[in-house]
């Protein structure tokens, strides 16, 4: 009952952190150019703070610590890239629009599916709360807002397509989300920062996202090679 109470305090501040987050992101996507350029670094910048502060947390040698940094870099530092790219483009800021979206419906259709139908865990000793039905509820998530997508953009993908497509999307954004936690765990703290009211740090907020736009990255550079 005091868990339950602590959570219904605590929401009026999450509820008006969580206005001002999309209120500042989209603006800046908005404006794209330098603005959002600026701001995607800024937040990889952030989230590598955090990285770094919970990878300290687990006492490594100076050795280890320097390649989790670097492991750091070369995982943050192309999905902004690729956000950053992705906004240049001729509908860029639908694309990155849709990618935010496509993140979020995950997240979303995962918490309450997961929360309505419970049953097996996928890895409790990471995250306790993620489930398989939670995955299935992320994948349609995703596979609504592909579908939604493609009508708007008059595309014609093949339905396996889109739901290979959605498939992909959710798995990577959950391991995201689950790499993180593992992290956390490891270093024996609940939030990656304590940057944002009531939500933690923007590793914690954006970890699924990352995931995500590392991905764009890197099958971009397949298709380029």
């Amino acid at each position: 009952m005091a868990d339950a109470k602590g959570k219904n305090s605590d929401l009026p501040v999450r509820a008006v952190s969580a206005v001002v987050i999309v209120a500042i992101s989209l603006t800046a996507l908005w404006l794209g150019g330098w603005v959002w350029s600026g701001f995607a670094m800024i937040v990889a910048g952030g989230v590598l703070y955090e990285w770094r502060a919970l990878v300290r947390a687990l006492n490594p040698s100076p050795l280890r610590e320097t390649a989790w940094t670097l492991a750091g870099i070369l995982y943050l530092a192309p999905a902004a890239a690729m956000l950053m790219l992705m906004r240049e483009g001729e509908r860029g800021f639908a694309d990155v629009l849709t990618l935010i979206a496509l993140v979020a419906a995950i997240d979303i259709g995962a918490y309450f599916t997961g929360r309505a139908l419970g049953g097996p865990k996928i890895a409790p000793a990471i995250s306790p709360s993620k489930t398989w039905a939670g995955l299935l509820g992320g994948i349609l998530g995703a596979l609504a807002v592909l579908t939604l997508s493609a009508k708007l953009s008059d595309a014609t993908p093949a339905w396996w397509q889109v739901l290979g497509l959605a498939v992909l999307v959710a798995v990577v954004a959950q391991a995201g989300d689950f790499f993180e936690s593992w992290m956390k765990r490891r270093a024996g703290v609940k939030d990656s920062g304590k940057l944002i009211p009531g939500h933690g740090g923007l590793f914690d907020r954006v970890d699924g996202l990352i995931a995500v736009s590392f991905l764009a990255a890197l099958l971009a550079a397949l298709t380029v090679l």
